[in-house]
């Protein structure tokens, strides 16, 4: 079992995950009866993809002596109605300053982020505004 969650009324859940004990939260969005005081859990969605995509590009660029920490994706969601649903995810990675890294480089570790197991698991009706900032 890889997580264990828990609704505790009022629209919020705690969800923990079981190898480490982490536990997070969850709220129902504003447009959706809840507070919001907490990610939805169709933030969690867009947010698992930037994470994802970051993480795999990490584990990559490691490989080619490559450093990324202070890398950033900025991830918006956007829902759309009927039915009610992610329907596109912008995720924009900035490189950190001051990295240098040729086309070759570039495209490889790009390449890995786009094929990050959360973006594979994706539907396909999910539209994906994915840009990469050197």
């Amino acid at each position: 079992m890889t997580s264990q969650i828990i609704y505790k009324g009022d629209l919020r859940t705690t969800a923990t995950h079981l190898q480490s004990g982490t536990v997070i939260e969850t709220d129902a969005p504003t447009d959706n009866q809840g507070k919001g005081e907490r990610f939805s859990p169709t933030d969690l969605v867009a947010t698992a993809l930037g994470t994802c995509m970051i993480t795999t590009m990490a584990i990559k660029a490691r490989t080619m002596n490559i450093e990324l920490d202070g890398a950033r994706v900025d991830v918006t969601k956007i829902m759309v109605s009927d039915p009610r649903r992610v329907g596109k995810i912008v995720a924009h990675m900035y490189m950190p300053a001051g990295l240098h890294v040729d086309e070759k480089t570039k495209a490889i570790l790009e390449r890995t982020a786009r094929t990050c197991p959360v973006e594979r698991s994706l539907h396909p009706d999910v539209a994906l505004d994915i840009a990469f900032y050197w």
